[in-house]
């Protein structure tokens, strides 16, 4: 099926497939803990600790191909060297060291027989894949030119062959394509900038005119797919499929002229890039940048020639931490590299991971349009100079609650929980929650909760604040009382009318900033690995091999994802308590043992609210919530009523009491007997006693 790949040699020897995936396994680990030992002695006592110092600084944009990458890393290196960031990254590359070392060690206790059983696996898994491929689709991804900076161009063309970056010293947004041929790029501080460019021009932001022209380009999409997926201001993703039949033109022409009305309604270049689907649209349209477009054909072949030599770095959703994981650990450099690694891909990570790697390597992305879905949460946030001036830090909190409650307003959204991110001076990052009583979107309303989350923090020193509004209300249930309720107040009135009107704040532990992927915020890499096995065949394994198996899955149900310290996932003690609904709830009160835990014992799997073992009251409080939410929601849909529910729960306590008393043991004993006492006989002694 793929005549390129090294497979095609061996997919029809399973025994050399094995030795095959050994061999490169062991090899690549070899060379890889070689590598690691030179750069880690350059580091500590070479003269060039630089070529070790990787950050988002240094990787190469459009734009940058001909830079001397040397220059950029050292550059970078000793102007971020004894910084707090610089502190702040080498703890992070500590860590992940760390965890591929562990990962290194897993592949080892991987036998014959395991890569062999997870061969089956991949190759099942493979030809699934393969049978939905869609080519039917055309979709076309536009990305316009250093955006910020030729805006700016729009209105001062004397700029235009002059390095140029949008920000200031602190931060740059964006840099047009002069300023890029000396290593400068977006993300990057702009001292450092001034550093690799010394005749640097900087111009400060200017949102509302980056909006307005963005709203043009909008109108343009709209004329080819009214359904276009924006991404951000200058990108989007257009299905072009029916009008390149309607007009019987080949995609390559469609983005000609999309990219030829853009021009004129805005005087700006874009690229783009045509393909079957959005994944390599994406990788696309930055091939000919600036100004350019790529086709793809909507052909398997070509497909599976232009994926197999593509590094994987160029995949949307593979970043900096999984490219070192793949390379280090698995020797992955590309996505042909990937296919032929994944029965130990298949063996290390988890199902949707596993599935994602396979699809990238057999250039498989979304082809249907995304169908409407509400917003969950919403929010902003703004970096400035690390201070630790109260007045400043109020502020910026009122300026991101104003411009949170406008971008509700502007979407006509309530929300219940409130959530202040900050990061401080060293940075590192703590979020605070606190779910209010009812729903809020008033500028007001959101300050008044953020000041008490910040002014319980404080003393400290902070370089960025966010807030961030989630548990938005809904509208298909805006009749009903949305106020928290306590679980014994539910039950007891029968209805939906006893409420709690404390609100809750949720303390969050500390945690590093990371870059890590948007794939991998998951139960995946950063934790233990579970493996893939979705077959229901017998499985041929060593003793050892098993019991490795078995303690990664008893790891893995034990640590869920945090950077810092042992994970752990815990089923809420409230649940588990004789209080509550273990042994004296009915079935249906059974059911809501699975209902929630406590990930990392502080996050609730749920909604994410951050409750910390401390605030027993309030992670009681948020238990009963969600079980009286379920409840309420099963009786609104004709489910079983509270009073039938209440009736149960009683029929269990009593048969509980029974077994706990040995009197009331015996009297029930007696009634199962055939020596009843006459009801006369019971008034007579009554009446005698009396």
């Amino acid at each position: 099926m793929y005549p390129n790949t090294a497979l095609s040699g061996l997919s029809g020897n399973p025994q050399m497939m094995v030795l095959y995936n050994l061999s490169s396994l062991f090899l690549a680990g070899d060379e890889k803990k070689g590598k690691t030992f030179v750069m880690d002695s350059i580091s500590d006592e070479g003269d060039q600790p630089w070529q070790s110092y990787h950050t988002v600084f240094t990787n190469a944009k459009a734009g940058m191909d001909g830079v001397d990458k040397e220059k950029v890393q050292k550059i970078v290196y000793e102007m971020s060297k004894g910084s707090k960031f610089f502190v702040n990254e080498q703890r992070k590359d500590a860590y992940i060291k760390q965890k591929i070392e562990s990962l290194r060690v897993q592949c080892a206790k991987l036998t014959e027989n395991d890569i062999f059983h997870f061969q089956k696996i991949a190759d099942r898994r493979i030809s699934e894949l393969e049978a939905s491929r869609d080519l039917s689709q055309i979709w076309l991804h536009s990305d316009m030119d250093a955006f910020y900076a030729a805006v700016e161009t729009l209105g001062n063309p004397q700029l235009k062959e002059m390095p140029l970056a949008v920000g200031s010293m602190s931060m740059i947004c964006t840099a047009n394509y002069e300023a890029r041929k000396y290593g400068v790029r977006a993300a990057m501080p702009g001292f450092i900038a001034r550093k690799l460019c010394p005749d640097l021009i900087f111009v400060p932001t200017n949102f509302e005119k980056y909006t307005y022209y963005s709203e043009l380009t909008r109108k343009v999409f709209q004329k080819y797919d009214p359904c276009f997926i924006a991404t951000s201001l200058d990108e989007a993703y257009i299905n072009i499929t029916k009008i390149c039949l309607k007009r019987g033109v080949s995609g390559d022409k469609i983005a000609e002229e999309l990219r030829s009305a853009i021009y004129e309604e805005t005087g700006l270049t874009s690229s783009a890039g045509v393909a079957p689907n959005r994944l390599l649209a994406k990788v696309c349209s930055d091939i000919n940048k600036p100004n350019g477009q790529y086709i793809l054909p909507n052909d398997q072949k070509a497909v599976m020639a232009f994926i197999m030599s593509l590094p994987i770095r160029k995949i949307g959703g593979i970043g900096k931490v999984t490219e070192n994981i793949l390379k280090d650990v698995f020797g992955i450099n590309n996505c042909e590299q990937m296919l032929q690694k994944s029965p130990l891909l298949c063996a290390m990570f988890s199902h949707s991971s596993a599935d994602f790697f396979l699809s990238v390597s057999l250039g498989l992305g979304g082809t249907n349009t995304p169908q409407f879905r509400s917003r969950k949460s919403m929010s902003n946030e703004r970096t400035f100079s690390a201070t630790d001036k109260e007045s400043l830090l109020f502020q910026n909190l009122e300026e991101l609650a104003e411009s949170l409650s406008d971008d509700m307003q502007k979407e006509s959204l309530y929300g219940r929980t409130l959530t202040l991110k900050l990061k401080t001076a060293t940075f590192e990052v703590r979020t605070r929650a606190l779910s209010t009583t009812k729903y809020i979107q008033s500028k007001d309303d959101i300050l008044n909760s953020a000041v008490k989350l910040l002014k319980a923090e404080l003393p400290l020193s902070l370089r960025l604040m966010g807030l961030r509004m989630s548990q938005f209300q809904d509208n298909n249930r805006a009749s009903l009382d949305t106020r928290q309720k306590t679980l014994t107040n539910y039950f007891c009135s029968g209805n939906s009318t006893a409420h709690s009107t404390t609100s809750e704040i949720h303390d969050d532990k500390v945690m590093v900033d990371s870059e890590y992927d948007g794939i991998f915020f998951s139960n995946d890499i950063f934790n233990s690995h579970i493996p893939y096995d979705d077959s229901n065949e017998p499985r041929e394994t060593s003793m050892n091999s098993a019991e490795a198996c078995t303690n990664q899955k008893k790891e893995s149900s034990e640590k869920p994802n945090n950077l810092n310290e042992t994970n752990e996932v815990q089923t809420s003690p409230l649940l588990m308590s004789d209080d509550t609904t273990t042994s004296t709830a009915p079935s249906k009160l059974k059911e809501q043992k699975e209902l929630l835990v406590w990930v990392n014992d502080y996050i609730c799997s749920i909604c994410e609210i951050q409750l910390p073992p401390s605030f027993t009251r309030e992670r009681q409080e948020h238990v009963d919530y969600h079980i009286a939410e379920r409840l309420q929601n099963e009786e609104f849909k004709g489910g079983n009523s509270t009073h039938s529910i209440c009736l149960d729960r009683s029929r269990e306590s009593r048969k509980r009491r029974v077994e706990e008393n040995p009197l009331k043991k015996r009297k029930s004993l007696s009634k199962n007997s055939n020596n009843y006492i006459p009801i006369d006989s019971f008034f007579v002694k009554t009446s005698k006693n009396n």
